[in-house]
């Protein structure tokens, strides 16, 4: 076998992260551009991170230029398999004890749409697009994230294709509607042996009895969402739908009824009080195969923008259904546990997937855009990794996440001190931080964003070497050791 030829590394840390994956990318060009493009989308931009933004060449004029071409080429037609990348990413974030999953968190399906011009690009159609809230010309895919309160990550991702793109429209077989996908998804991850308490996901899929039948298929336990207007066949005069359900439960300040009172606690440390109710009406009921859970801020008004109307088939506590279901028993409190964590992920993953630029890429195939998916996931997920380093477990204990030594030995911090050992091995698997993406993406930035600015500068001003006080900077910088860059 041939020796492989060294690349040019990436700074920091970066360099250690992109070095799990150099055994998925077989030719160097792969290795040198999969650092290339992680360095590009970390970056703070101020055009588009399309390939002329992620190479710095001029926009428009500079799509020619060899740089930009050696993106297009490695996205587009290079060899390497985007499924593998991501599997050994899921694989970093299990060895990493901050981010590996647990049972108390939730698989939550995401579906995000970003607005496309023309009809040649894959998947493309017109349809509804959340990230503008309108039916336009776009792109949909449907992901699996996995979060609980400390972290969340995504999964998988799958594209939605409308019916257009088929000879046979919706009546072919190779069609699939998005609760299907989402059900594809979940399967993957039971296959994974994923942990998770629950599937979370918004109202779409919650009245969608196929999806749900799916994940009763499967033994899985579910927290879904339904509109106000959710309704059933009734009797006239008795409750129709899930907002008369809430209307009818009788509350006042000083004898709540069947309401209860729930202490929320928020990232921010604030708390406040909402009210949740265990109705029973229709096909729903504690004691039936779907529970009605509705939550809010104010019982009396059920305000729009603080009232959820949840279903469920976690069974209650103490319950008939709790003794013969497969699926550990839930309080009020942890169904409303589970499906705020989706409303965390819901207003913070929109800012990420435009921080990094998901929606930025410049390819038609169908192959282009999920390795463009997968860098944005690479590079979200480094996030994570890089956060915290001196507070990673002994690497001899996640040995058994499947990763080769030299694999495992790319994930150790270079700049991890012997000094360090003992007080890493007191920590136990169950430590896990509150981490805030957005503030790891500054600490990350704090050191990467200099140094390959102030290098780029150097180099495009002079052929000389920087002076000494410079280097001295670029070398600190290279280490990855952060300088502050706001002004005080």
């Amino acid at each position: 076998m041939s020796r492989r030829l060294p690349v040019a590394p990436a700074p920091g840390p970066l360099e250690a992260y992109a070095g799990a994956f150099d055994d998925l990318l077989g030719h160097r060009s792969q290795r040198v551009q999969f650092r290339r493009y992680l360095e590009g989308l970390l970056l703070a931009s101020e055009r588009n991170k399309t390939f002329t933004g992620l190479a710095n060449t001029e926009p428009g004029a500079g799509a020619t230029d060899p740089a930009a071409q050696r993106m297009q080429w490695f996205v587009s037609e290079s060899t390497w398999d985007a499924e593998r990348i991501n599997q050994r990413r899921l694989q970093l974030l299990a060895a990493t004890p901050a981010t590996a999953p647990d049972a108390s968190g939730a698989l939550i399906i995401d579906e995000t749409g970003d607005r496309k011009w023309g009809g040649q690009t894959a998947h493309v159609g017109r349809q509804w697009l959340g990230s503008i809230g309108k039916t336009d010309n776009g792109v949909v895919s449907v992901s699996s994230v996995w979060a609980d309160e400390r972290v969340y990550y995504p999964i998988e991702v799958e594209p939605y294709t409308p019916a257009s793109h088929f000879a046979r429209g919706k009546a072919d077989p190779a069609f699939r509607t998005k609760p299907q996908i989402a059900l594809q998804l979940v399967e993957q991850a039971v296959g994974a042996a994923r942990p998770f308490r629950a599937v979370v996901a918004d109202s779409f899929y919650g009245e969608h009895e196929a999806f749900k039948a799916g994940l009763e298929t499967l033994s899985i336990g579910y927290v879904l969402a339904l509109k106000p207007s959710h309704c059933w066949w009734h009797l006239e005069g008795t409750i129709g739908s899930v907002f008369d359900a809430a209307q009818a439960a009788d509350w006042q300040a000083d004898a709540p009824g069947d309401w209860v009172a729930l202490q929320r606690v928020f990232r921010d440390g604030h708390e406040e009080t909402w009210w949740a109710l265990e109705a029973d009406a229709g096909p729903y009921g504690p004691e039936r195969a779907q529970r009605l859970v509705i939550v809010t801020t104010d019982p009396t008004q059920l305000p729009d923008q603080s009232t959820w109307y949840l279903t469920t088939n976690v069974p209650t506590p103490d319950s008939a259904r709790a003794a013969t279901r497969p699926l550990t028993a839930a309080d009020l409190a942890e169904v409303v546990r589970l499906y705020g964590l989706r409303i965390w992920v819901e207003q913070s993953y929109k800012q990420v997937k435009g921080t990094l630029g998901w929606a930025d890429y410049q390819v038609r195939n169908a192959v282009g855009i999920r390795r463009h998916w997968q860098l944005v996931w690479c590079a979200f997920s480094f996030c994570w990794w890089a956060l915290d380093q001196e507070d990673i477990q002994p690497i001899e204990s996640v040995l058994d996440t499947g990763l080769s030594p030299i694999q495992v030995e790319a994930v150790r911090a270079p700049h991890l001190s012997s000094a360090n050992a003992n007080q890493r091995e007191k920590k136990t698997m169950r430590w896990r931080p509150r981490l805030r993406w957005p503030q790891a993406l500054r600490k990350v930035r704090a050191w990467l964003e200099p140094y390959l600015k102030l290098r780029l500068y150097w180099q495009a001003g002079s052929k000389d070497p920087p002076p000494a006080p410079l280097q001295a900077l670029l070398d600190r910088l290279e280490k990855g050791q952060p300088i502050y860059l706001y002004c005080r």
